[in-house]
């Protein structure tokens, strides 16, 4: 599985696209913080763009990787080398590359304004590490899903509806439910709703830990009601880890039977 996951690394860490994905996070840090000069808002900023940015960008390079890579993949299958290994080695090879781009790319203009000198710097690593957990949970879903659709454009197209769902369309639906039964005691719902994303639960962990009150929005809110701060802070967490143990067992099951 080291090899496995050492060549699929190295593959996308000399890919241009990986390049381009760490220049535009090396361009946005440096942007925001030095055009910035408050570094909560700046942080905040890059929320907004991580947890929007990086599901796409590892669903996109998730469900390319392995259709692109499928040649190799059964070659591989034909040698005495266990399913699981094969396609958990690449697994982490693919998220293992992206985190890297998104932590140097944010990382460097952090270094270069001095930010280890200030009490942001926790904050700044919850941030990279909610963008870690949101690499990780897409590459998986968007795997699962390569290894669903043998059709290639079939698959992309739900690899892309499903990062659409969990960025977009599933705020809109849950606005519209509270919309429609506004008459309804609806914490709980809204809690659990918040549960089965894990876009929100990124982004209520951090404006959790910046304590902002006025961002938290209805779900956030009632997080901080119902864990206060800290059993908040753990409890997201906890979801987002369970985020990506479900479907990194369900790719190792699915490809445990799937017949290439």
């Amino acid at each position: 599985m080291i090899k496995i996951l050492k060549y699929s690394f190295s593959d996308l860490i000399r890919s241009r696209w990986s390049y381009i994905y760490l220049a535009f996070y090396l361009l946005l840090g440096f942007v925001l913080l030095f055009l910035n000069h408050d570094l909560s808002k700046a942080i905040i900023t890059m929320m907004n763009v991580i947890v929007v940015l990086t599901p796409m960008i590892g669903t996109i390079f998730g469900v390319m990787y392995f259709y692109n890579s499928r040649e190799f993949t059964e070659l591989l299958l034909a040698q005495p080398v266990q399913r699981t290994k094969v396609f958990f080695g690449q697994y982490l090879g693919i998220s293992l590359s992206l985190s890297l781009s998104l932590i140097i790319g944010l990382g460097i203009p952090f270094l270069a304004y001095g930010l280890f000198r200030s009490t942001e710097i926790f904050n700044f690593i919850l941030l990279l590490i909610s963008g870690t957990f949101l690499t990780f949970i897409f590459v998986a879903l968007s795997i699962n899903i390569a290894l669903a659709n043998t059709n290639k454009i079939k698959g992309f197209g739900f690899a892309i509806l499903m990062w659409l769902f969990f960025a977009v369309i599933y705020d809109g639906l849950i606005l519209l439910s509270m919309m429609v039964f506004e008459d309804y005691p609806l914490d709980k719902f809204a809690l659990v709703a918040s549960f089965l994303n894990p876009v929100d639960l990124s982004r209520i962990l951090i404006i959790l830990k910046l304590d902002i009150s006025a961002l938290l929005g209805y779900t956030g809110a009632l997080f901080q009601r119902f864990f206060g701060t800290g059993a908040g802070l753990f409890f997201s967490f906890s979801l987002l880890l369970v985020w990506v143990l479900l479907p990194v067992a369900l790719l190792i099951k699915v490809a445990r039977r799937k017949d290439f």
